[in-house]
């Protein structure tokens, strides 16, 4: 897991991406080939990105498909979310899960430093980063009765350490009382 918890180090880098001058059959044909379902909308200059726009696959079948157009007659820029709402590399998580909450957005673009398109942070990386980080937390419960029974060797030592107390204390074996009671 990545030490510091910023948009820039969880986002995946080099996403998808698209010029809105491509149609939308184009964009279709590099979702499913990529198995992606979203496309980081750019401007290039001197080999630099610049996020403009999202397209996703639902803005395809709801702007285009079910209106019975053609998807080969109308382009990416026609059909593209704006204005873009983006993160900057060093925005920490909380401020990040602020901004996809106060937006309602599954995804966000992370900009570097000059402003060009670093990456894409998604819901699902969002919570595949909490939930390596609540693994971690979880791990110190069982680590911190791991090293109290090293540090307390000697006599009575082999007894089990259960939640900070020894079995057999009378406090550990007492019977708690039914939920709700």
């Amino acid at each position: 897991m990545k030490k510091q918890l910023t948009a820039g180090s969880i986002c995946t880098h080099e996403p998808e991406t698209i010029f809105r001058r491509n149609d939308l059959s184009e964009a279709a044909r590099r979702m499913r080939e990529n198995h992606v379902g979203t496309l980081v909308v750019v401007d290039e200059t001197d080999g630099h990105r610049r996020a403009i726009g999202m397209l996703t696959d639902r803005d395809i079948v709801t702007a285009v498909i079910a209106k019975g157009l053609d998807p080969v007659r109308v382009n990416v820029g026609d059909v593209m979310s704006q204005p873009l709402v983006c993160a900057r590399r060093d925005d920490s998580l909380m401020t990040l899960l602020q901004q996809m909450r106060s937006q309602g957005l599954r995804r966000i673009p992370v900009l570097d430093d000059n402003e060009y398109l670093l990456g894409l942070v998604s819901r699902d990386d969002v919570i595949d980063t909490l939930s390596q980080a609540l693994s971690m937390a979880a791990a110190v419960v069982p680590a911190s009765v791991a090293h109290e029974r090293k540090q307390r060797s000697g006599p009575g030592a082999s007894k089990k350490v259960s939640r900070g107390r020894r079995t057999g204390d009378t406090a550990s074996t007492q019977a708690l009382p039914a939920p709700g009671h």
